[in-house]
This record gives C-alpha cells, sequence and structure tokens, in this order.
C-alpha cells in the first residue's frame, strides 16, 4: 500500500479496509485466470473446482501472503501465485472436511457444500485436483526465478498441508470426537490443523521477496504462529454466538458433534481472554518494527475481532 497507516485510528482502520477490499478483489482474478475452464475436459471436474474456490470467501490467507510480502519488500506480483496456491489449498481442505466421511456438512460460505452439489466421489475428485493445482501453479511460476526459492515454498506448502500439518490436525480431530481434550492437547491440534496454513501464508508472502531478512522473517513467524492460533480461537467463539446465516456454515456445529473447543474447554469470558493475549502475543513480534509492519498489525484486529 502506497499511503503509510499513520493518520487517526478511524482513517486507519479505512485505509485498511480498502487496501483489504483490493487485494480481495485481485486475488480473485489471480484465482480466475489460474483455474482450469469448465469448459475445458473434464469439464464437471473443473466446474466444480470453480464452485468450490470462485466468489466466495474473506481471503484471509491471501491477504497475510500479501501483508507479509509488502514487509519484506517483495514485488506486489510474485505474491500472486503463492498467495492463491495457499488460498487453493484451503479450499480443498474445506471440500474434503465437509464431506460425510469427515464433519458432514450442507453450507459453507453460504452456499451448498461441493458433495452436495456435486456428489460425493466428484467432491473427492474436487479436493485432489485442488491440492495438485497449488503445486503446479508455484512450480511453474516464471515470476519466481530462483530454483531455491520454488523449492523453499513447495517444501513450507507441503509440510503445512500433510500430516504434520493440516492433515494430521484433521486427523487428530476425528478422532478426538467425545472426547474431552485437554488445552494442550487442543492447542497442538489447531497448531497442526488451523495454525500451520496460516503461518505458511505468511511465510510465502515474505519467501517472495528476491532477498530474504532473516529478522523480518523471524518476525512474521512468531507473528504468524500467535495469531493462526487466534484465528482458531475465535472460530470457536464465534461458532457458539453466531447464528448460521451470520456464519455462511452451520452454526454449533462442534458442539453438535461433540467435539472439544476453545469454549467448551475454558468457557466463553476465558477464550475471549485467550483471543485477547494471543493478539498481544502477535502484535509484540513486531514490536521493532514501524510503519511498514501496519499491515500485518492491522490484518491481526481483523482476524481477532471479526464477527462473521
Amino acid at each position: 500500500m502506497n499511503k503509510p497507516m499513520t493518520a487517526p485510528i478511524n482513517e486507519q482502520t479505512t485505509d485498511f479496509n480498502a487496501w483489504a477490499s483490493h487485494m480481495q478483489s485481485r486475488m480473485e482474478n489471480v484465482l480466475e485466470a489460474n483455474m482450469p475452464l469448465a469448459s475445458v475436459s473434464p469439464m464437471r471436474l473443473h466446474e466444480a473446482m470453480r464452485y468450490s474456490t470462485l466468489g466466495s470467501g474473506k481471503r484471509v490467507r491471501a491477504l497475510l501472503a500479501y501483508a507479509a510480502g509488502e514487509f519484506c519488500g517483495a514485488e506486489l506480483e510474485k505474491v500472486d501465485i503463492p498467495a492463491a496456491s495457499v488460498e487453493i489449498i484451503h479450499a480443498f481442505s474445506l471440500v474434503h472436511d465437509d464431506l460425510p466421511c469427515m464433519d458432514d456438512d450442507d453450507l459453507r460460505r453460504g452456499k451448498p457444500t461441493t458433495h452436495k452439489q456435486y456428489g460425493d466421489a466428484m467432491a473427492l475428485l474436487v479436493g485432489d485436483a485442488l491440492q495438485s493445482l497449488a503445486f503446479q501453479l508455484i512450480s511453474q511460476d516464471k515470476l519466481l526465478k530462483s530454483a531455491t526459492q520454488k523449492l523453499q515454498m513447495l517444501h513450507l506448502l507441503a509440510l503445512a498441508s500433510g500430516s504434520r500439518g493440516m492433515a494430521g490436525g484433521q486427523a487428530i480431530d476425528i478422532e478426538s470426537i467425545g472426547m474431552l481434550l485437554t488445552r494442550t492437547e487442543l492447542e497442538h491440534m489447531h497448531i497442526q490443523k488451523t495454525g500451520a496454513l496460516i503461518r505458511a501464508a505468511a511465510l510465502l508472502g515474505a519467501y517472495s521477496a528476491d532477498v530474504l531478512d532473516t529478522e523480518k522473517v523471524q518476525a512474521i513467524d512468531h507473528f504468524s504462529k500467535a495469531i493462526g492460533l487466534a484465528f482458531q480461537v475465535v472460530d470457536d467463539i464465534l461458532d457458539s454466538e453466531a447464528d448460521t446465516q451470520t456464519l455462511g456454515k452451520t452454526a454449533g456445529k462442534d458442539k453438535l458433534n461433540n467435539k472439544s473447543t476453545y469454549v467448551t474447554i475454558l468457557g466463553l469470558s476465558a477464550a475471549k481472554h485467550l483471543a485477547s493475549e494471543l493478539h498481544a502475543n502477535a502484535i509484540a513480534a513486531l514490536s521493532c518494527y514501524g510503519r511498514e509492519a501496519d499491515l500485518l498489525r492491522h490484518l491481526a484486529n481483523f482476524i481477532t475481532q471479526r464477527r462473521f
């Protein structure tokens, strides 16, 4: 963003909201340009991939990649594909999470889930194809000139989405249904299930810079770990307080499925206090930096203060 955020708070918020809206639109255009056309065979699979990915979502992970990229001096265009790849991995995870064999949900982002719209088998293939596409896009990105840079990104995304990241966290989640987890066990699960991909999004933005500033990368790492966990805590709070129409997905599903959440383990008030603590930790990770870290600070506010 060209204009530094040194204005009064409400003006800064307006600037951030304008930036976020612009970057969300940009990400939608990048995704649109890189998704297979529904007119290309296999047409129904490609149609379902587009249905699952385009036209909705807050694009929080893409915003994190763009903000971290700007913080580290990356050219905007070089962040596009890494940011899109994380969004595609996220879309794949939602398609699979909603399947009857997993969370069995009928609503996602305010519309029927992919398996309700296209059937279970097609939804399974959509997730598989989206996962492959995310890695394909980074591997063939012509703006990333360094092979080492690409390998670093591919390795990071693979770890974040595999058994030591998102998939592993989901496995723990499934095996824990009906069990009352400790806070430590719940945190371990969500560091993998939710936090790993959020951390990857921010680091992919940082890795898009031609020259890495190791101190800034370390700051982003600390920031993203705290804000990734805060994201899940806020999700649990919203699941207990908001309705289905507001959330765009079935409200109260975790309680219905007898899953442990930060609200069920800590209580609503303590969960809100934890979200505030994690937000403070994220902000503290950027304490050595000035205006160049303002986008990340505003994103931390956005994530922890969101209402839907």
